[in-house]
């Protein structure tokens, strides 16, 4: 099949490897093609979700055809000094990014630039492709409406390209700036995804057989997530659910009996699409326990076998022991180098009732966190999916918030499960600790 990227510049046998390593953006890649040329723009703007192949596409340009270019991330560079150094690090090498004072300016940065330029001239377009450009916008006012006019103070033939998962409409400042080219990635398609998906078969599988695979996968997925990256990090549905696709005695062509057989891995995967909190090893691991204690748990409710994310099922471990445990012994039980505690009169006369026949206690915020950290060994940090997790649980009723709604500083909660349900979450992830 011919190369669908033309390009007079450039010799057909790369178009066609660039076209082999962008199925389904060829488009894109072409309209990129065309505005490569000897004398570029001077910015290009292009947008898109996440994972639509924006800087896969540019990465696979620049580097088949050997275009100079200098690949910034404004993740990573967290000053506009070591913008500026990368930028001439990329063209000039090391001796240029040395000349820049400690911390440089704007005009500082454009001076060393065309001290460089006059002495190495660019014989093609130099590009600055510039990832999660959304981040200028919290930078110096000058910076963005000074890079998308680069190519006129530095007097040198220079693209600057924004990659952004922003519309421009949101992007542009306020006083105004030099309007780049806007080039527009769309999300893939099902059918684009399941043309993508299939090129990661493995050999020893035909593709029509992996093909309908795919094709079941994402009509599991499809609905929930459309996101390339994702899909094809889900380590127990692509990994778990395809070996038992796989491992049967049923024909590759009775995709009816093999779905039955991945159907319910599949399920518990939809569970954490977007979580990446379990990964593939841990998640085999869950299935094995879950596979053995089932006949101890059929006796339990159905309540018992709510589905929940990951850290969702710890913080309802911390909860119930800040219920049934009193606060003063946290620093014996969660803490390793808690020093002498003593024995005698530990327990008051009224404490030494059950605490489970009293029923659960309110208790702080602040100490469901620090037992939940205690219990996960402090290997997650402190973010909004957590706290979202803590209101999901209040939703389900899983756990009660007692503090009234004026008390917004310090609310309090209680567990609403009973120990059963705790021994079944213990006995099924303590392996994981």
């Amino acid at each position: 099949m011919s190369s669908l990227l033309q390009h007079p510049g450039h010799e057909e046998e790369s178009l066609q490897r660039v076209s082999d390593q962008l199925p389904c953006r060829e488009v894109q890649a072409g309209t990129l093609l065309s505005l490569m040329g000897q004398y570029s723009y001077p910015s290009i703007f292009i947008y898109g979700h996440r994972s639509s192949g924006k800087s896969h596409v540019l990465h696979v340009l620049l580097k088949e055809l050997e275009l100079p270019h200098a690949p910034v991330s404004c993740v990573e560079c967290v000053s506009v000094a070591l913008l500026f150094e990368q930028v001439l690090l990329s063209f000039f090498g090391a001796d240029a990014a040395s000349l820049l004072p400690r911390s440089p300016s704007l005009s500082d940065f454009v001076r060393v630039y065309r001290n460089q330029c006059s002495q190495s001239p660019a014989e093609q377009t130099r590009y600055i492709v510039m990832e999660k450009a959304e981040l200028l916008r919290d930078a110096d006012a000058n910076l963005l409406p000074a890079l998308l006019r680069l190519q006129e103070l530095v007097e040198d033939n220079v693209t600057v390209i924004l990659l952004s998962e922003i519309v421009w409409d949101k992007f542009r400042p306020n006083t105004g700036c030099f309007e780049p080219l806007l080039l527009h990635f769309p999300d893939y398609s099902k059918g684009e995804l399941q043309h993508i998906l299939s090129h990661d078969r493995h050999p020893s599988y035909s593709a029509e057989f992996y093909s309908s695979y795919i094709n079941i996968l994402l009509g599991v997925f499809y609905s929930v997530c459309r996101d390339l990256r994702e899909l094809r990090h889900l380590p127990h549905a692509m990994n778990v659910a395809f070996t038992c696709f796989c491992v049967s005695s049923v024909k590759e062509t009775d995709t009816h009996k093999l779905w039955r057989n991945m159907e319910p891995h599949l399920k518990k995967a939809m569970q954490t699409v977007y979580l990446r909190e379990v990964s593939s090893l841990q998640w085999e691991k869950m299935q094995q326990m879950e596979e053995k204690e089932s006949g101890a748990l059929r006796g339990l409710s159905a309540h018992t076998h709510v589905e929940l994310p990951y850290y969702s099922k710890f913080l309802l471990i911390a909860a119930y022991l800040a219920s049934y445990n009193p606060a003063r012994t946290d620093k014996r039980f969660f803490l390793k180098h808690h020093g002498k505690i003593r024995k005698t009169n530990f327990l008051k006369k009224n404490e030494k009732t059950s605490n489970h026949l009293l029923g659960p206690k309110p208790f702080p915020l602040d100490r469901l966190l620090a037992i939940f950290y205690s219990v996960v060994d402090s290997r997650v940090a402190p973010t909004a999916s957590i706290f979202s997790q803590i209101s999901s649980l209040v939703t389900l009723q899983l756990l009660t918030q007692v503090s009234h709604d004026d008390q917004l500083d310090a609310p309090k909660y209680k567990c609403a499960v009973s120990m059963d349900f705790i021994c079944h979450l213990y006995g099924i992830y303590k392996h994981l600790l």
